[in-house]
């Protein structure tokens, strides 16, 4: 793992020393077991490199290799290597010991621009190419590392961070507009759906599944990657489909495995982490390592206020996994000095922009600290797990049977979903026909003197003057969810629409790179996402249970009464306002000054932070963590802390 740099000339000019030197001194913010850089004449490469797997130990980086005659700066761990190492023909004694830095420009040499098609695994890479006087990179299909660029006075620079391209001759901090409308106008985590911009005008970023080349001053990019459902995969029983999904799952997590460190995980409740959990575990046995898991809880005098189906502390539900799985060091954490509050310049700092995820921020980089002093060198986690290996919506499945008036199967799969939660099937009826026909229910509520209007962040003034609303509706993406409301659909878009799912990504490579570990997420691993998009719809619901293959395919993995379980869900971070009591009155002052200053005004809608500011002058309940106002005062006031910090 590694924040990697370089710089190349527009006009074949030599490069000055200076130029790499100042760069690379802004990433002596982050551990390295090693510093290097390369250069020739126009062509500056630079890499702070942070040794994770076996291979990587000792690992010079940027490497020229004369016989390839290449040279690369790398951020990766690729996957599929024993795939690789068939199709490039590497001899057996060579595959142990060959750093994936290498793989890379084998791969490269051999494919050319192909070459991040046949790659697996998170990535970020720049290859000089001396021969064709060009260089090229490329960054993996989600986004799980992240590459930057800018141009300045004849220089192109690119860097894993924001910050050390605003050391290039002549740049400024001047905003993005564009990038700040769509970060405002979304109501949802996403950042915004232009993918090449950042909140920095001069500062843009290569897109997840992008290729570049930079050829004679000329930068252009090429999308390698897209994910659409292919042919559906046709078994002859249930069990064969849950021997081919264990198969393609536990390669994905075993890959993950590779480091001479500790490994460790990210634990809740339910499923995702939970069916990784207990695959890791089994196979870190093999290798006499044990797997430590880190799980966060809400503080001691949290009073649960979360609605019967949801859980807020999840430590009862984990303890079942880690007994039932063995081979666990399990280790819970409340965080009681930490708060969404607390942490939001550390993760301003951290993140070089804005963010969103103030509900969760506070346990995501307590559970990171934690890791590290674990010595950990993988952080394992399940986060893409609901689209991937644990998707099934029961619901939805089952509106799907009433839309083709299948009335057996329907009649069939309502009265064994009603058994399995308990609930008579008349109340299950309420919900089905809106999910069944939303396009109704919408035009319904449209219609309605009783439809609720959103508080809206963004200024009306600055949202007409970048026409941000009509920009959104150009990249597909809908307030209202598309007219059939078929979930389905959705999933498909969460793969083929790439701004769904950066901002994890970045986060992860981000707090990753400064606690010298490395997120790995095997839900989200290509080989795992083509494999549960190819399956038929009866897979992930059957016999009135959701996400039905992964609690098949986990029998013997995990306890019944997590594997089976639909009448519970965990949610984080419920305890995030009560953990900020004690400084409300700090919060409502800072919340009063942004309202006040000119500074952010011409951004923020105004007159919502007002009205949100009076629902919580007194006495807030702990249940508005997740109230839409809430998050309209939280994120403006983050918003105005980075303008005042960082332009």
């Amino acid at each position: 793992m590694s924040a990697i740099s370089s710089i190349c000339h527009i006009h074949n000019e030599s490069i000055s020393h200076e130029h790499g030197s100042t760069l690379m001194k802004e990433l002596l913010r982050y551990p390295a077991d090693n510093i290097d850089t390369w250069q020739q004449d126009d062509i500056f490469l630079g890499c702070h490199n942070q040794w994770i797997t076996p291979e990587s130990r000792h690992e010079k980086l940027p490497f020229y290799h004369p016989d390839l005659d290449l040279a690369i700066t790398s951020d990766a761990i690729i996957d599929n290597r024993d795939e690789l190492f068939e199709k490039l023909q590497i001899p057996i004694t060579d595959r142990k010991e060959m750093t994936d830095s290498l793989l890379i420009m084998i791969a490269y040499k051999k494919w050319g621009k192909q070459a991040p098609k046949h790659l697996i695994g998170d990535f970020a890479f720049i290859i000089w190419d001396p021969r064709e006087s060009s260089l090229f990179g490329a960054r993996d299909f989600s986004g799980a590392r992240s590459l930057y660029f800018a141009k300045s006075e004849g220089l192109i620079g690119f860097c894993t961070m924001i910050r050390p391209l605003l050391t290039l001759p002549g740049m400024g901090k001047e905003l993005c507009e564009t990038w700040i409308s769509e970060f405002l106008a979304i109501p949802i985590t996403i950042e915004a759906v232009d993918l090449f911009t950042t909140v920095y005008k001069r500062v843009r970023q290569v897109p997840p599944s992008h290729s570049f080349t930079l050829k004679d001053g000329h930068l252009t990019f090429d999308r390698y990657c897209t994910i659409v459902p292919e042919k559906t995969l046709k078994l002859r029983s249930n069990g064969e489909y849950e021997e081919a999904f264990r198969e393609v799952y536990k390669k994905a997590i075993t890959s993950r495995l590779r480091t001479f460190r500790e490994v460790g995980a990210n634990l809740s409740g339910g499923l995702d982490s939970g069916s990784v959990v207990s695959i890791a575990a089994k196979e870190l046995q093999l290798e006499n390592k044990k797997l430590h898991t880190f799980s966060y809880v809400p503080v001691e005098d949290f009073q649960d206020w979360t609605h019967r189906s949801q859980v807020a502390n999840e430590k009862s539900h984990i303890k079942e996994t880690v007994n039932f799985v063995g081979n666990i060091n399990d280790q819970y954490f409340d965080f009681p000095t930490m708060n969404p509050l607390t942490e939001i310049d550390d993760w301003l700092d951290l993140m070089e922009s804005p963010y969103k995820f103030f509900e969760n921020s506070f346990w995501i980089k307590g559970i990171y600290e934690q890791a590290q002093r674990t010595n950990a060198g993988v952080l394992l986690t399940g986060n893409r797990g609901n689209w991937t290996v644990s998707w099934g919506p029961v619901m939805d499945y089952q509106a799907s049977l009433l839309r083709q008036m299948n009335w057996f199967k329907l009649n069939r799969e309502m009265s064994l979903y009603s058994n399995n939660l308990g609930i008579a099937k008349s109340r299950l009826y309420r919900h089905l026909g809106r999910k069944a026909f939303p396009s109704l229910v919408k035009l319904l509520a449209r219609n309605s003197e009783q439809a609720v209007e959103l508080p809206n962040l963004i200024n009306p003034d600055f949202a007409k003057k970048t026409a941000v609303y009509e920009r959104l509706d150009e990249y597909g993406y809908d307030f209202w969810g598309k007219s059939t409301g078929d979930i389905y659909d959705i999933r498909n878009q969460q793969f083929e629409k790439l701004f769904y799912w950066t901002i994890t990504g970045t986060v992860g490579c981000k707090q990753s790179l400064r606690h010298s570990l490395w997120e790995r997420d095997a839900t989200n691993d290509l080989r795992v996402i083509r494999f549960c998009l190819s399956l038929p719809k009866e897979q992930s619901v059957q016999d009135g249970f959701g996400r039905s293959l992964i609690r098949r395919s986990t029998k013997n993995y995990l306890p019944d009464s997590i594997r089976l379980n639909q009448k519970e869900r965990g949610v984080q971070g419920a305890d995030g306002i009560h953990r900020m009591l004690p400084s409300w009155k700090q919060f409502l002052h800072e919340i009063s000054q942004v309202v006040k200053d000119s500074a952010v005004s011409e951004y923020l809608n105004i007159n919502e932070m007002k009205n949100a500011l009076s629902m919580f002058e007194h006495s807030p309940r702990p249940e508005l963590i997740f109230d839409a106002n809430f998050k309209t005062l939280m994120r403006g006031l983050i918003f105005h802390r980075f303008i005042s910090k960082y332009t």
